[in-house]
């Protein structure tokens, strides 16, 4: 138990498994000892960098959170991945953990023998989806070694298939860079991608918005970050009241408080800049081991905080649209009746912005806004039909919040409500037929593999 409780702990800090990965790629290609070092160390280093960053906005975040709900009289479920995972690991535990560790090897098998070559290196997200999957599994009727076994192969299988399905996206965004999405709520943004291109051009990218002289400074991504976040900050913190604000600010002055916070955020987003680049400037020359030497043509799946560097300006955009889908989505919710769902800052600001960009890359600005208003609304809408499949996890006010999450439980809950486990059976074989079949045909499949060209 306490090897499977150590491999969990690595397993799920992306940081030591892109250092184990970049590490054995630079072994591969026989690179000196001093180049191994420092070709392992400083995809870790940049990928606590990325953590460091994502932690700031996140604890930025909670007390916008908490004024917006006051200030503007709202009370419901807020999704938040690490807060259902944190509820659940009291109850599924070893069953987190073993699907955890069973759907890696799966997915590594899956890139060295299938079509499918992507290496998911999101660890923290694949902890998510076994924590997910043990909780709606296990109210399916499976138990023990078959949940384990059943879980763990839909979690390698699924790591293996979401980077392909918009891989042809995640070109658009990269412009060539041999990366691929390696985040669960990849549905929601190759949703806005496929919504972008019919809102707008792509040669109509936000990156090419045309600023006066005198408004240059804006296309400083921190400082634009940091004016437009103040604006949010202060609105709430008025809509709120000092009274409660004071309550979160301690000793500080309450609006003075809202500042700094926005001052904060934006300084965690520039973080998160500095640490991807320090990721993908060794870890693509790392990968390229793996790729010639243990998995031929092996691709890295990324999270997605590493595509926020392609489009800054899009980042914005997609933030404030996703939530500005997520408020009309809830509003949805209580007209109908159903559970509301609030919109969580954290999935809002990270899927948004991802969405933003995804959408930009096939639709420019309008793209970008539209696509990633469209993923705020999948955010919405899957969590609340997400909840009754989830057990006695079903019961908790929070709730997974990015879009795979979403489709992937309903349709295992689903399928398990309607015919008992020959239902999740059933799923099991449509993936084991996706990342079969592929391998009989005479061609390939870019949708598989963008790198590979055709035999």
């Amino acid at each position: 138990m306490e090897i499977l409780e150590f491999l969990r702990d690595v397993l799920s800090q992306p940081a030591l498994l892109i250092g184990i990965v970049s590490f054995i790629g630079l072994v591969a290609l026989r690179r000196p000892a001093h180049k191994v070092m420092t070709g392992t160390l400083k995809p870790i280093l940049g990928y606590l960098m990325l953590s460091a960053g994502a932690g700031v906005i996140v604890s930025n975040l909670d007390p916008l959170g908490k004024m917006i709900e006051t200030g503007f009289h709202i009370a419901g479920v807020v999704p938040n991945n690490e807060a259902i995972t944190s509820v659940a690991q009291k109850m599924l535990g070893v069953e987190t953990m073993s699907i955890l560790v069973v759907g890696l090897i799966f997915n590594l098998l899956i890139a060295r023998f299938t079509k499918y070559k992507y290496v998911f290196l999101t660890g923290h997200h694949s902890f998510f989806m076994a924590c997910l999957l043990s909780a709606v599994l296990g109210a399916s009727g499976f138990s023990g070694t078959q949940l384990i076994l059943v879980g763990g192969f839909i979690l390698g299988a699924w790591s293996s298939i979401s980077p392909a399905i918009g891989q042809h996206y995640t070109m658009q965004v990269t412009e060539g860079d041999e990366i691929a999405m390696g985040h669960f709520g990849s549905l929601g943004y190759y949703l806005s991608a496929w919504a972008g291109k019919f809102a707008g051009k792509p040669e109509d990218s936000t990156e090419k918005i045309e600023i006066p002289e005198k408004w240059g400074f804006l296309r400083d991504t921190t400082v634009s970050t940091a004016l437009t976040m103040m604006v949010i900050y202060l609105i709430a913190a008025i809509a709120a009241g000092p009274s409660y604000v004071a309550t979160l600010s301690g000793s500080m002055s309450p609006f003075l408080f809202a500042l700094m916070a926005a001052l904060q955020f934006a300084v965690g987003v520039t973080v998160v800049y500095a640490g991807v680049r320090m990721i993908l400037g060794d870890l693509i020359p790392a990968f390229q081991g793996v790729a010639t030497k243990i998995i031929p043509n092996a691709i890295p799946a990324v999270d997605c905080a590493v595509f926020f560097t392609y489009a800054p300006t899009a980042v914005v955009i997609g933030f404030l649209s996703s939530f500005i889908g997520g408020i009309i989505g809830m509003l949805i919710l209580g007209a109908v009746g159903g559970v509301l769902i609030i919109p969580g800052l954290v999935p809002h600001f990270f899927c948004g912005a991802t969405a933003g960009i995804f959408g930009n890359a096939t639709g420019g600005r309008r793209g970008a806004a539209f696509g990633a208003f469209i993923n705020g609304l999948a955010i919405t809408f899957l969590p609340a039909l997400l909840l009754p499949v989830l057990g006695s996890l079903g019961f908790q006010n929070t709730t997974f919040g990015d879009a795979d999450f979403g489709v992937l439980g309903i349709l295992i809950g689903q399928a398990a409500n309607a015919v008992g486990m020959t239902g999740v059976y059933a799923i099991l074989a449509i993936l084991l037929a996706v990342l079969v079949i592929p391998s009989f045909l005479k061609t390939k499949s870019n949708v598989i593999n963008y790198y590979e060209e055709e035999e």
